[in-house]
Protein backbone atom coordinates (compact mmCIF):
# COMPACT_ATOMS: atom_id res chain seq x y z
CA UNK A 1 0.00 0.00 0.00
CA UNK A 2 1.44 3.58 -0.66
CA UNK A 3 1.09 6.09 1.56
CA UNK A 4 -0.30 9.18 0.73
CA UNK A 5 2.57 11.88 0.34
CA UNK A 6 0.95 14.64 1.89
CA UNK A 7 0.33 12.87 5.02
CA UNK A 8 4.41 11.69 4.99
CA UNK A 9 5.27 15.91 4.16
CA UNK A 10 2.64 16.12 7.30
CA UNK A 11 4.78 13.68 9.66
CA UNK A 12 7.63 14.96 8.68
CA UNK A 13 6.82 18.49 10.24
CA UNK A 14 5.23 17.28 13.51
CA UNK A 15 6.62 18.87 16.56
CA UNK A 16 7.02 16.27 19.33
CA UNK A 17 8.66 18.91 21.58
CA UNK A 18 8.15 22.45 23.06
CA UNK A 19 11.77 22.70 22.02
CA UNK A 20 14.29 22.05 18.99
CA UNK A 21 15.59 18.82 18.93
CA UNK A 22 19.36 18.79 17.83
CA UNK A 23 20.79 15.70 15.93
CA UNK A 24 23.17 14.52 18.57
CA UNK A 25 20.16 13.92 20.85
CA UNK A 26 18.04 12.04 18.21
CA UNK A 27 21.41 10.00 17.40
CA UNK A 28 21.24 8.98 21.69
CA UNK A 29 17.68 8.62 21.91
CA UNK A 30 17.16 4.95 23.21
CA UNK A 31 13.76 3.92 22.49
CA UNK A 32 14.12 0.86 25.21
CA UNK A 33 15.14 3.06 27.68
CA UNK A 34 13.03 2.66 30.84
CA UNK A 35 10.41 6.24 31.23
CA UNK A 36 11.91 8.52 34.19
CA UNK A 37 9.39 8.89 37.30
CA UNK A 38 7.59 12.06 36.36
CA UNK A 39 8.66 15.33 39.21
CA UNK A 40 6.61 16.40 41.30
CA UNK A 41 5.09 19.83 40.44
CA UNK A 42 7.10 22.30 42.48
CA UNK A 43 5.24 25.75 44.39
CA UNK A 44 7.11 28.47 46.05
CA UNK A 45 3.76 27.93 48.62
CA UNK A 46 4.48 24.35 49.44
CA UNK A 47 7.82 25.05 51.74
CA UNK A 48 5.39 27.37 54.56
CA UNK A 49 1.71 25.70 53.64
CA UNK A 50 1.41 22.03 54.38
CA UNK A 51 -0.24 19.08 53.01
CA UNK A 52 -3.78 18.52 54.23
CA UNK A 53 -5.28 16.42 51.91
CA UNK A 54 -4.11 12.40 52.38
CA UNK A 55 -5.94 9.99 50.59
CA UNK A 56 -6.92 6.98 52.01
CA UNK A 57 -4.30 4.98 53.20
CA UNK A 58 -3.22 1.41 51.69
CA UNK A 59 -0.71 0.37 53.52
CA UNK A 60 -2.37 -2.26 56.27
CA UNK A 61 0.37 -0.74 58.92
CA UNK A 62 -0.38 2.15 58.76
CA UNK A 63 -4.56 1.43 58.52
CA UNK A 64 -4.07 -0.39 61.36
CA UNK A 65 -2.30 2.49 63.36
CA UNK A 66 -4.91 4.58 62.36
CA UNK A 67 -7.47 2.21 63.55
CA UNK A 68 -6.24 2.09 66.81
CA UNK A 69 -5.81 5.20 67.44
CA UNK A 70 -9.21 6.15 66.46
CA UNK A 71 -10.63 3.40 69.09
CA UNK A 72 -8.39 5.63 71.99
CA UNK A 73 -9.50 8.61 70.70
CA UNK A 74 -13.32 7.14 71.14
CA UNK A 75 -12.58 5.20 74.07
CA UNK A 76 -11.40 8.69 75.98
CA UNK A 77 -14.38 10.25 75.03
CA UNK A 78 -16.63 7.32 76.14
CA UNK A 79 -14.46 8.42 79.72
CA UNK A 80 -15.74 11.69 79.75
CA UNK A 81 -19.54 11.09 79.39
CA UNK A 82 -21.64 11.31 82.76
CA UNK A 83 -22.62 8.12 83.96
CA UNK A 84 -25.70 7.54 86.06
CA UNK A 85 -24.29 8.55 89.23
CA UNK A 86 -23.07 12.29 87.42
CA UNK A 87 -26.48 12.44 86.14
CA UNK A 88 -28.06 11.94 89.76
CA UNK A 89 -25.95 13.97 91.71
CA UNK A 90 -26.65 16.81 89.27
CA UNK A 91 -29.94 16.82 89.54
CA UNK A 92 -29.71 16.63 93.54
CA UNK A 93 -27.49 19.89 93.13
CA UNK A 94 -30.10 21.53 91.18
CA UNK A 95 -32.87 20.99 93.73
CA UNK A 96 -30.36 22.12 96.59
CA UNK A 97 -30.62 25.59 94.74
CA UNK A 98 -33.82 26.31 93.47
CA UNK A 99 -34.89 29.89 93.60
CA UNK A 100 -38.71 29.61 93.37
CA UNK A 101 -41.43 26.72 92.90
CA UNK A 102 -44.56 27.40 90.91
CA UNK A 103 -47.98 26.84 92.09
CA UNK A 104 -47.86 24.03 89.84
CA UNK A 105 -45.15 22.47 91.46
CA UNK A 106 -41.78 23.66 88.26
CA UNK A 107 -38.96 24.38 90.05
CA UNK A 108 -36.81 27.76 88.94
CA UNK A 109 -33.60 28.38 88.89
CA UNK A 110 -32.00 32.00 88.53
CA UNK A 111 -28.49 32.96 86.94
CA UNK A 112 -27.12 33.74 90.40
CA UNK A 113 -28.15 30.37 92.02
CA UNK A 114 -27.16 29.03 88.73
CA UNK A 115 -23.62 30.03 89.25
CA UNK A 116 -23.97 28.23 92.42
CA UNK A 117 -24.72 25.22 91.26
CA UNK A 118 -21.61 25.14 88.44
CA UNK A 119 -19.49 25.79 91.09
CA UNK A 120 -20.37 22.66 92.95
CA UNK A 121 -20.77 20.58 90.21
CA UNK A 122 -17.64 17.98 88.88
CA UNK A 123 -15.73 18.94 85.87
CA UNK A 124 -17.26 16.43 83.80
CA UNK A 125 -20.54 18.25 84.61
CA UNK A 126 -19.27 21.54 83.66
CA UNK A 127 -18.63 20.69 79.86
CA UNK A 128 -22.36 20.51 79.76
CA UNK A 129 -23.67 23.37 81.69
CA UNK A 130 -22.15 26.71 80.66
CA UNK A 131 -23.34 30.39 80.93
CA UNK A 132 -24.18 30.22 77.05
CA UNK A 133 -26.68 27.47 78.08
CA UNK A 134 -28.26 29.54 80.44
CA UNK A 135 -28.82 32.34 78.57
CA UNK A 136 -30.26 29.92 75.22
CA UNK A 137 -32.61 28.30 77.81
CA UNK A 138 -33.69 31.76 79.43
CA UNK A 139 -35.06 32.75 75.45
CA UNK A 140 -37.71 30.41 75.60
CA UNK A 141 -38.49 30.10 78.92
CA UNK A 142 -41.84 31.34 80.30
CA UNK A 143 -40.49 32.74 83.47
CA UNK A 144 -38.61 36.36 83.45
CA UNK A 145 -35.10 35.54 84.66
CA UNK A 146 -35.39 31.96 85.64
CA UNK A 147 -35.23 29.10 83.66
CA UNK A 148 -36.90 25.57 84.83
CA UNK A 149 -33.97 23.00 86.20
CA UNK A 150 -36.01 20.59 84.31
CA UNK A 151 -34.83 22.20 81.66
CA UNK A 152 -31.15 22.55 82.32
CA UNK A 153 -30.97 18.34 83.17
CA UNK A 154 -33.00 17.19 79.94
CA UNK A 155 -30.29 19.11 77.69
CA UNK A 156 -27.50 17.44 79.43
CA UNK A 157 -29.46 14.00 79.17
CA UNK A 158 -30.24 14.57 75.73
CA UNK A 159 -26.67 15.98 75.25
CA UNK A 160 -25.08 12.80 76.71
CA UNK A 161 -27.26 10.59 74.64
CA UNK A 162 -26.25 12.15 71.78
CA UNK A 163 -22.65 11.79 72.47
CA UNK A 164 -23.24 8.08 73.51
CA UNK A 165 -24.81 7.56 70.25
CA UNK A 166 -21.79 9.10 67.88
CA UNK A 167 -19.17 7.38 69.64
CA UNK A 168 -20.97 4.24 69.15
CA UNK A 169 -21.88 4.98 65.96
CA UNK A 170 -18.45 5.95 65.46
CA UNK A 171 -17.23 2.80 66.50
CA UNK A 172 -18.59 1.03 63.26
CA UNK A 173 -16.91 3.78 60.79
CA UNK A 174 -14.00 1.48 59.04
CA UNK A 175 -12.73 4.97 57.26
CA UNK A 176 -12.90 7.43 59.61
CA UNK A 177 -14.32 9.95 57.34
CA UNK A 178 -17.52 10.18 59.73
CA UNK A 179 -19.59 8.32 57.09
CA UNK A 180 -21.29 4.65 57.59
CA UNK A 181 -21.30 2.47 54.50
CA UNK A 182 -24.60 -0.02 54.66
CA UNK A 183 -22.10 -3.19 56.08
CA UNK A 184 -20.63 -0.56 58.95
CA UNK A 185 -24.82 0.30 59.50
CA UNK A 186 -25.60 -3.58 59.62
CA UNK A 187 -22.69 -4.74 61.82
CA UNK A 188 -24.26 -2.15 63.87
CA UNK A 189 -27.54 -3.14 64.15
CA UNK A 190 -26.25 -6.69 64.85
CA UNK A 191 -24.22 -5.90 67.91
CA UNK A 192 -27.26 -4.04 69.55
CA UNK A 193 -30.00 -6.20 69.00
CA UNK A 194 -29.08 -8.52 72.16
CA UNK A 195 -29.55 -5.24 74.11
CA UNK A 196 -32.87 -4.39 72.04
CA UNK A 197 -35.00 -6.13 74.62
CA UNK A 198 -38.12 -6.09 72.60
CA UNK A 199 -36.01 -7.51 69.95
CA UNK A 200 -33.85 -10.00 71.43
CA UNK A 201 -35.98 -13.00 72.58
CA UNK A 202 -38.07 -12.84 69.05
CA UNK A 203 -35.89 -12.38 66.20
CA UNK A 204 -34.86 -16.08 65.26
CA UNK A 205 -31.13 -16.82 63.98
CA UNK A 206 -32.58 -17.58 60.08
CA UNK A 207 -34.24 -14.37 59.95
CA UNK A 208 -32.10 -12.40 61.56
CA UNK A 209 -30.67 -10.92 58.14
CA UNK A 210 -34.40 -10.09 57.29
CA UNK A 211 -34.66 -8.23 60.38
CA UNK A 212 -31.45 -5.97 59.92
CA UNK A 213 -31.91 -5.37 56.24
CA UNK A 214 -35.47 -4.07 56.86
CA UNK A 215 -33.99 -1.46 59.79
CA UNK A 216 -30.83 -0.37 57.75
CA UNK A 217 -32.72 0.13 54.68
CA UNK A 218 -35.10 2.56 56.35
CA UNK A 219 -31.66 4.18 57.48
CA UNK A 220 -30.18 4.80 53.62
CA UNK A 221 -34.07 5.28 52.03
CA UNK A 222 -34.39 8.35 54.41
CA UNK A 223 -30.65 9.87 54.60
CA UNK A 224 -29.25 8.58 51.31
CA UNK A 225 -31.85 9.37 48.92
CA UNK A 226 -29.13 9.94 45.96
CA UNK A 227 -27.73 6.36 46.66
CA UNK A 228 -24.44 7.46 47.44
CA UNK A 229 -23.79 4.19 49.65
CA UNK A 230 -22.84 5.96 52.89
CA UNK A 231 -24.75 8.35 55.23
CA UNK A 232 -23.32 10.76 57.93
CA UNK A 233 -22.86 9.67 61.16
CA UNK A 234 -24.16 13.37 61.93
CA UNK A 235 -27.54 12.63 59.69
CA UNK A 236 -27.95 9.36 62.01
CA UNK A 237 -28.58 11.36 64.97
CA UNK A 238 -30.01 14.07 63.86
CA UNK A 239 -32.94 12.32 62.18
CA UNK A 240 -34.57 10.59 64.92
CA UNK A 241 -34.34 7.21 63.35
CA UNK A 242 -31.87 6.08 65.90
CA UNK A 243 -33.85 7.24 68.76
CA UNK A 244 -36.87 4.98 67.08
CA UNK A 245 -34.63 2.02 67.08
CA UNK A 246 -32.89 2.73 70.68
CA UNK A 247 -36.66 2.80 71.76
CA UNK A 248 -37.03 -1.09 71.51
CA UNK A 249 -34.48 -1.26 74.34
CA UNK A 250 -36.93 -0.62 77.03
CA UNK A 251 -39.65 -3.56 77.21
CA UNK A 252 -42.24 -3.83 75.69
CA UNK A 253 -45.94 -2.11 76.89
CA UNK A 254 -48.74 -3.50 75.40
CA UNK A 255 -50.89 -0.42 76.01
CA UNK A 256 -48.42 1.38 72.71
CA UNK A 257 -48.86 -0.11 69.45
CA UNK A 258 -45.94 -1.46 68.04
CA UNK A 259 -46.67 -1.45 64.50
CA UNK A 260 -46.05 2.17 64.14
CA UNK A 261 -42.41 1.43 64.98
CA UNK A 262 -40.70 0.42 61.84
CA UNK A 263 -37.76 -1.28 63.60
CA UNK A 264 -40.34 -3.43 65.85
CA UNK A 265 -40.65 -6.96 65.51
CA UNK A 266 -44.25 -6.71 64.16
CA UNK A 267 -43.93 -3.64 62.08
CA UNK A 268 -40.98 -6.38 60.01
CA UNK A 269 -42.99 -9.58 60.15
CA UNK A 270 -45.81 -7.33 58.84
CA UNK A 271 -43.44 -5.84 55.63
CA UNK A 272 -42.11 -9.59 55.11
CA UNK A 273 -44.79 -11.20 55.45
CA UNK A 274 -46.71 -8.87 52.62
CA UNK A 275 -43.76 -10.04 50.79
CA UNK A 276 -43.90 -13.28 50.82
CA UNK A 277 -47.49 -13.40 50.11
CA UNK A 278 -47.36 -11.72 46.89
CA UNK A 279 -44.59 -14.11 46.23
CA UNK A 280 -47.10 -16.30 44.51
CA UNK A 281 -44.43 -18.73 42.79
CA UNK A 282 -42.16 -18.72 45.78
CA UNK A 283 -39.18 -18.15 43.91
CA UNK A 284 -38.29 -15.56 46.38
CA UNK A 285 -38.42 -12.62 44.08
CA UNK A 286 -41.63 -10.42 42.79
CA UNK A 287 -43.22 -9.97 39.07
CA UNK A 288 -44.92 -7.23 37.96
CA UNK A 289 -47.93 -9.19 38.00
CA UNK A 290 -47.47 -10.22 41.68
CA UNK A 291 -46.24 -6.98 42.93
CA UNK A 292 -49.89 -5.38 41.70
CA UNK A 293 -51.49 -7.05 44.19
CA UNK A 294 -49.99 -4.83 46.80
CA UNK A 295 -51.52 -3.21 49.53
CA UNK A 296 -55.25 -2.11 47.36
CA UNK A 297 -54.62 -4.28 44.45
CA UNK A 298 -55.11 -0.67 42.55
CA UNK A 299 -51.75 0.47 41.60
CA UNK A 300 -51.94 0.95 37.69
CA UNK A 301 -50.45 -0.64 35.31
CA UNK A 302 -48.58 2.25 33.88
CA UNK A 303 -46.87 3.53 37.25
CA UNK A 304 -46.25 -0.81 37.57
CA UNK A 305 -44.56 -0.39 34.42
CA UNK A 306 -42.74 2.49 34.93
CA UNK A 307 -41.13 0.83 38.51
CA UNK A 308 -39.99 -2.14 37.15
CA UNK A 309 -38.13 0.38 34.34
CA UNK A 310 -36.29 2.41 36.50
CA UNK A 311 -35.86 0.73 40.31
CA UNK A 312 -32.92 -1.97 40.13
CA UNK A 313 -34.52 -5.90 38.89
CA UNK A 314 -33.04 -9.57 38.22
CA UNK A 315 -34.22 -10.76 35.16
CA UNK A 316 -37.51 -8.73 35.30
CA UNK A 317 -38.05 -9.31 39.24
CA UNK A 318 -37.98 -7.42 42.32
CA UNK A 319 -36.10 -8.48 45.08
CA UNK A 320 -36.86 -7.93 49.03
CA UNK A 321 -34.28 -5.25 49.29
CA UNK A 322 -35.88 -3.10 46.17
CA UNK A 323 -39.31 -3.69 47.59
CA UNK A 324 -38.23 -1.92 50.91
CA UNK A 325 -37.89 1.22 48.90
CA UNK A 326 -40.74 0.88 47.09
CA UNK A 327 -43.03 0.26 50.20
CA UNK A 328 -41.00 3.06 52.11
CA UNK A 329 -42.09 5.28 49.03
CA UNK A 330 -45.39 4.80 49.49
CA UNK A 331 -45.99 4.50 52.93
CA UNK A 332 -44.30 7.88 53.10
CA UNK A 333 -45.62 9.72 50.18
CA UNK A 334 -45.65 13.00 51.77
CA UNK A 335 -42.15 13.00 52.63
CA UNK A 336 -39.12 14.78 50.46
CA UNK A 337 -37.15 11.51 50.08
CA UNK A 338 -40.28 9.19 48.85
CA UNK A 339 -41.36 12.53 46.39
CA UNK A 340 -37.49 12.05 45.36
CA UNK A 341 -38.34 8.09 44.65
CA UNK A 342 -41.48 8.66 42.97
CA UNK A 343 -40.81 11.88 40.73
CA UNK A 344 -38.02 9.88 39.15
CA UNK A 345 -40.67 7.04 38.26
CA UNK A 346 -42.99 10.03 36.53
CA UNK A 347 -40.31 11.72 35.32
CA UNK A 348 -40.87 9.12 32.26
CA UNK A 349 -38.45 11.58 29.81
CA UNK A 350 -36.28 12.35 32.45
CA UNK A 351 -36.41 15.86 31.72
CA UNK A 352 -36.63 16.79 35.57
CA UNK A 353 -40.09 17.92 34.71
CA UNK A 354 -43.72 17.06 34.62
CA UNK A 355 -45.84 18.21 31.58
CA UNK A 356 -49.61 17.84 30.93
CA UNK A 357 -48.12 15.27 28.41
CA UNK A 358 -46.68 13.64 31.49
CA UNK A 359 -50.00 13.46 33.37
CA UNK A 360 -51.67 12.35 30.93
CA UNK A 361 -49.95 9.17 30.10
CA UNK A 362 -50.09 8.07 34.30
CA UNK A 363 -53.52 9.26 33.73
CA UNK A 364 -54.49 6.62 30.80
CA UNK A 365 -53.82 3.84 33.93
CA UNK A 366 -56.65 5.13 36.07
CA UNK A 367 -58.66 5.69 32.41
CA UNK A 368 -58.37 2.17 31.89
CA UNK A 369 -59.39 0.87 35.31
CA UNK A 370 -62.46 3.12 35.54
CA UNK A 371 -63.06 1.44 32.04
CA UNK A 372 -63.16 -1.99 33.44
CA UNK A 373 -65.43 -1.10 36.15
CA UNK A 374 -68.23 0.64 33.44
CA UNK A 375 -67.52 3.77 35.48
CA UNK A 376 -68.24 7.20 34.14
CA UNK A 377 -65.43 8.55 32.46
CA UNK A 378 -63.50 11.42 33.99
CA UNK A 379 -62.19 14.58 31.82
CA UNK A 380 -58.27 14.58 31.84
CA UNK A 381 -58.41 18.10 31.30
CA UNK A 382 -60.10 18.86 34.52
CA UNK A 383 -57.79 16.86 36.66
CA UNK A 384 -54.52 18.27 34.98
CA UNK A 385 -55.94 21.41 35.85
CA UNK A 386 -56.50 21.02 39.39
CA UNK A 387 -53.29 19.17 39.90
CA UNK A 388 -51.76 22.55 38.40
CA UNK A 389 -53.75 24.36 40.84
CA UNK A 390 -53.05 22.19 43.79
CA UNK A 391 -48.95 22.83 42.85
CA UNK A 392 -48.78 26.21 41.92
CA UNK A 393 -45.37 25.69 39.97
CA UNK A 394 -43.36 28.60 38.91
CA UNK A 395 -43.55 27.50 35.16
CA UNK A 396 -47.62 27.18 34.85
CA UNK A 397 -46.51 24.12 32.11
CA UNK A 398 -43.78 22.53 34.39
CA UNK A 399 -43.72 20.60 37.45
CA UNK A 400 -40.68 19.80 39.21
CA UNK A 401 -39.44 17.69 41.87
CA UNK A 402 -39.23 20.80 44.49
CA UNK A 403 -42.13 22.44 43.18
CA UNK A 404 -43.79 18.86 44.37
CA UNK A 405 -42.48 19.32 47.67
CA UNK A 406 -43.14 22.78 48.38
CA UNK A 407 -47.02 22.84 47.24
CA UNK A 408 -47.60 20.71 50.39
CA UNK A 409 -50.50 18.89 48.31
CA UNK A 410 -47.94 16.31 46.73
CA UNK A 411 -49.10 13.11 48.19
CA UNK A 412 -52.67 13.90 46.72
CA UNK A 413 -51.20 14.82 43.28
CA UNK A 414 -49.17 11.69 43.30
CA UNK A 415 -51.47 9.43 44.54
CA UNK A 416 -54.68 10.32 42.36
CA UNK A 417 -52.23 9.76 39.36
CA UNK A 418 -50.76 6.09 40.29
CA UNK A 419 -53.48 4.57 42.10
CA UNK A 420 -57.38 3.56 41.69
CA UNK A 421 -58.86 4.08 45.03
CA UNK A 422 -56.30 7.08 45.76
CA UNK A 423 -57.89 8.55 42.68
CA UNK A 424 -61.89 7.44 43.44
CA UNK A 425 -61.68 8.69 47.10
CA UNK A 426 -60.50 12.05 45.90
CA UNK A 427 -63.40 12.10 42.97
CA UNK A 428 -65.73 11.69 45.76
CA UNK A 429 -63.97 13.84 48.30
CA UNK A 430 -67.34 15.63 48.55
CA UNK A 431 -69.51 12.74 49.52
CA UNK A 432 -67.50 10.80 51.76
CA UNK A 433 -65.09 13.34 53.40
CA UNK A 434 -63.11 11.22 56.16
CA UNK A 435 -61.71 8.47 52.83
CA UNK A 436 -59.46 11.69 51.33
Amino acid sequence: MELDPDIVKEFEGLQVSTRQISGEELAKFDENAPLRPREELKHPTYSHIPKFYHGHVKDPLRQSLRKEAHSLFLQQKSQELLDNDDLNELWSILERHVTKTTPMSQQLVDYDDYLKVLSEISDKCRKYLTSRLFAKLLCGSAYPGKVEIASIFNYTMRKVWLMQGRIGLSFYDEIGQGYLREIDMENYIIDIIPTLAQIRDCVQPSFQSFYVCTVVKKFFFFLDSLHTGRIRIRDVLASGLLTELLDLRDEANPKEPQEYNWFSMPAVLTVYGNYLNLDKDHNGMLSKKELAAYGSGTLTSVFLDRVFEECRTYDGEMDYKTFLDFVLALDNRQTPQALHYLFRILDVQHTGYLTAQTLHFFFKGIQEQLRALNAEAVNFEDIKDEIFDMVKSKDPCKITLQDLINCGQAETVVSILIEFHKFWAYENREDNPQNV
